[in-house]
């Protein structure tokens, strides 16, 4: 005798007007769910970005803009109950006797330090191409100065660069040259600061450059040579053409970072003597907290100058690369 088995309940047959239809199978709840919206995905991996930049580019740079505009003393940046005068500070950093020689101590700081930077960096990147002993060992201790402290470079500047005890004045006098004081005279102490500078922005040119050259195919300066192109017709037909984009990016942000230059210049001569080395950026300090009685107005109008010529130079990077990109 057969055994039949009795089929699940969403199998069986329901008979109506002769024909036999099977019962639907019930949905699960999983598949009953939507999926979530990709945006939301998106949103929260922004999230993080956008409330590091609100927190500390947004809201600092709105700061400095408000004290900019107000007459803050010590009393009413504690209180917050500044009067508000406008462009007034503007027109007080505009109208000091100090705004001129900033401002001209600005331009050739970041002007000179920008150029030996870049063709100091670009010159190593070259030499480094070439494949030799130590190669590595010695771009890796030419890395040295980008990674120390800037405190600690500017320190060690400081007392090579001293006018009595200095290992540079004792180089001069045994040489038979007269000892210069680096530090301490007007003439001396903007070149002391773009010196210390120039050596320590060199291994960040370096080591962008160097990968910029990298990415160069070797096959273009074969196919030269064996056409007759010299080292210098390679250099400047090839290799310093296919470089524009590094080279470019690079001298950007070294501008950025010549123009906010405050460590070095603050702890090896501090603005002196007599000015003679202040720029925008410890002139905004001495402003705003170098006094007795802090100028906090005029010293964020101070900063928010740097922050509009860095912001100048970055659109015209970008205009630049904009018609770069459509030729």
């Amino acid at each position: 005798m057969k055994q039949t088995t009795r089929p699940p309940d969403h199998f069986r047959a329901h008979v109506g007007n002769g024909a036999a239809t099977a019962a639907p199978r019930p949905v699960p709840a999983r598949a009953r769910r939507r999926p979530a919206s990709p945006q939301w995905a998106a949103w929260a991996f922004l999230a993080p970005v956008t409330l590091y930049l609100v927190l500390f580019y947004a809201y600092p740079l709105y700061r400095n803009l408000d004290l900019s505009l107000r007459n803050y003393t010590v009393r009413s940046f504690v209180q917050g109950n500044a009067p508000f005068t406008g462009i007034e500070n503007y027109r007080t950093v505009f109208d000091d006797p100090t705004f001129a020689p900033a401002l001209l101590h600005t331009a050739l700081f970041t002007a000179v330090c920008l150029v030996f930077q870049y063709a100091i960096g670009l010159a190593l990147a070259v030499f480094f191409t070439q494949h030799f002993r130590l190669s590595a060992t010695l771009r890796a201790l030419f890395l040295v100065p980008w990674l120390l402290p800037l405190i600690v470079s500017a320190s060690t500047w400081s007392w090579m660069l001293n006018s009595d005890s200095g290992v540079v004045n004792a180089a001069l006098h045994a040489l038979g040259i007269t000892p210069v004081n680096w530090l301490t005279s007007p003439s001396w102490s903007l070149t002391s600061v773009i010196i210390a500078n120039i050596w320590i922005g060199v291994p960040f040119n370096l080591v962008v450059l160097h990968s910029g050259l990298q990415s160069i195919p070797a096959s273009l300066h074969e196919a030269a040579a064996l056409d007759g192109a010299g080292a210098w017709q390679r250099f400047w037909r090839i290799t310093f053409p296919l470089l524009r984009p590094v080279s470019a990016i690079t001298l950007l942000l070294g501008l950025i970072y010549t123009l906010k230059v405050f460590d070095i210049i603050w702890i090896m001569t501090k603005g002196g003597p007599a000015d003679s080395s202040t720029t925008f950026a410890t002139w905004s300090y001495q402003l705003g907290f170098g006094n007795l009685l802090p100028a906090f107005g005029p010293g964020a109008a101070v900063g928010n100058l740097l922050v509009v010529a860095a912001l100048v130079f970055g659109l015209i990077y970008l205009k630049v690369q904009r018609k770069q990109a459509l030729s």
